[in-house]
């Protein structure tokens, strides 16, 4: 499963299952692991033209409804513009898609995901109690969850901007997806699910949850969320699904073949670590934290990003846009301290900040 919000160790775990009180949930992800994978995108070739030459306007949105086939895009019942159509998850998704337009366009001046204004894309009703959401390289697809442990995944602003997110590295720092430029990939997705969220709530640092996928359980689950950012290893403890497995530092990283090298667990890292950056500055997380780690993925960052290489990268954003020594620099290097990594400055160009 490529760019899934559920990690695949989590739906073999519930496939695995031998109760006859959670059937339907283990059958749902026994069928959720068994379904045709999403393209992965096509490796970056060249930088595409820089987002701030196209101004953003608004979103062109469409959503369509799968009816519970696994054939793409399905029927569309929502254009842009178009009034709700009381269909909870198609509302929910035009929504979701339009608050992820709103923090890109209004916070970084980018113009849709691609930043020249691609239209938004996204299929609900995907599958048969189909447990998970994903980005295909074109668009999102969400399922409805199995009615036991998840619901339907519309029902996260946060799953949402997670998963466009990706388009959005797709776009910039098309980061690999394996090992810690994987686990980079999906960190990304995970500050820009909480950046959506917080944005869309008018919320401050201090005030959000940093929760990523608050919702998705059902209230069978002793869970709050798939991960968390403030608190890595803390968003779940089941006696079904077990405990969240996420390290918050380096000294519990997970040296692992599982996940792609473990992206959906060793994300944690470079998630507190931007956690604390956001918590330290205070106000929204939006004003700097964000712009921070934006600047990073649209410069010359490579690919196969390791973790310090990215964390030099963000100091040397820092001192792009708010200069070296200030306060904004001293958190970047504070928190990558606290999360166990010492980085220096590097010469990658973070692109200078967003106009």
């Amino acid at each position: 499963m490529a760019h899934g919000i559920v990690p695949p160790y989590l739906l073999r775990h519930l496939s695995e299952l031998d109760r006859d009180d959670l059937r339907a949930a283990t059958e749902a992800a026994h069928r959720t692991l068994l379904a045709p994978s999403p393209p992965r995108p096509a490796p970056r070739t060249a930088l595409p033209e820089s987002p701030r030459t196209v101004a953003p306007t608004s979103p062109d949105r469409t959503i369509s409804d799968a009816a519970g086939a696994e054939t793409l895009p399905g029927d569309v019942v929502r254009r842009e513009g178009d009034e709700p159509t009381g269909d909870l998850a198609a509302d929910e998704a035009y929504d979701g898609l339009g608050a992820t337009y709103a923090l890109l366009a209004e916070v970084f001046g980018r113009a849709s995901i691609d930043g020249a204004g691609l239209p938004l894309l996204a299929t609900v009703h995907y599958g048969q109690q189909y447990d998970n959401a994903f980005w295909d390289g074109e668009q999102m697809v969400f399922g409805d969850g199995d009615g036991q442990v998840f619901g339907r995944f519309t029902a996260s602003l946060s799953v949402i901007g997670h998963e466009l997110a990706h388009g959005v590295t797709q776009h910039t720092a098309a980061l690999v997806y394996e090992g810690q430029s994987g686990a980079l990939n999906e960190s990304i997705s995970d500050v820009f699910g909480a950046l959506v969220e917080q944005h869309s709530r008018g919320q401050s640092a201090a005030e959000a949850s940093w929760l990523i996928g608050e919702g998705l359980f059902t209230d069978q689950v002793e869970g709050s969320a798939l991960r968390s950012m403030k608190a890595p290893g803390t968003a779940y403890d089941d006696d079904v699904l077990g405990k969240d497995p996420q390290p918050a530092t380096m000294a519990d990283y997970v040296d692992t073949t599982d996940d792609n090298g473990g992206v959906h667990l060793n994300s944690g890292i470079p998630n507190h670590a931007f956690y604390l950056v956001a918590t330290a500055l205070g106000g929204h997380a939006w004003d700097a934290a964000g712009p921070i780690w934006y600047d990073t993925i649209s410069g010359d960052l490579p690919a196969t990003a390791t973790f310090e290489q990215f964390g030099a990268a963000t100091a040397a954003a820092a001192t792009a846009r708010f200069g070296d020594g200030s306060r904004e620099h001293r958190a970047v290097r504070e928190a990558w301290s606290t999360v166990g990594l010492s980085i220096g400055d590097t010469d990658t160009d973070p692109a200078g900040p967003a106009r």
